[in-house]
């Protein structure tokens, strides 16, 4: 079955003191949701970030926030695994409604390793 990365968005001035018990209780509901549907492989949310920018002389600079300028952040994400695209949108709508956040899904690309001989 395909896996999905679903990611929810928070604007980079975001407060987390404004997660009210109600939201709590919605994405709690949500991820015991997906877990008894069997399609969530993973779910976390995300603290704040540290960019790392390879540099010309081989060194590597690590600085605070984002990499790209963005007004938005990668604030959580799961991985579904769903039968298909429509299924893994539906789930991703009920996340969006539970985080009272916008977000994204992509469909996630994985080649196994070729066994060993």
């Amino acid at each position: 079955m395909p896996q999905y990365l679903v990611t929810i968005y928070l604007p980079d001035n975001y407060d987390p003191s404004s997660v009210d018990e109600a939201m709590v209780r919605d994405i709690h509901a949500l991820n015991e949701e997906m877990i008894a549907a069997g399609v969530r492989k993973f779910a976390c949310g995300l603290g704040s970030t540290h960019s790392l920018r390879p540099q010309p002389n081989g060194d590597v600079l690590i600085t605070d926030g984002p990499y790209l300028e963005t007004k938005e952040h990668i604030g959580g994400f799961s991985v579904l695994e769903t039968a298909d695209l429509d299924e893994a949108l539906a789930w991703a709508r009920k996340g969006a409604k539970a985080c009272r956040a916008p977000g994204e899904v992509r469909e996630i690309f994985f080649q196994p390793a070729a066994a060993e001989n």
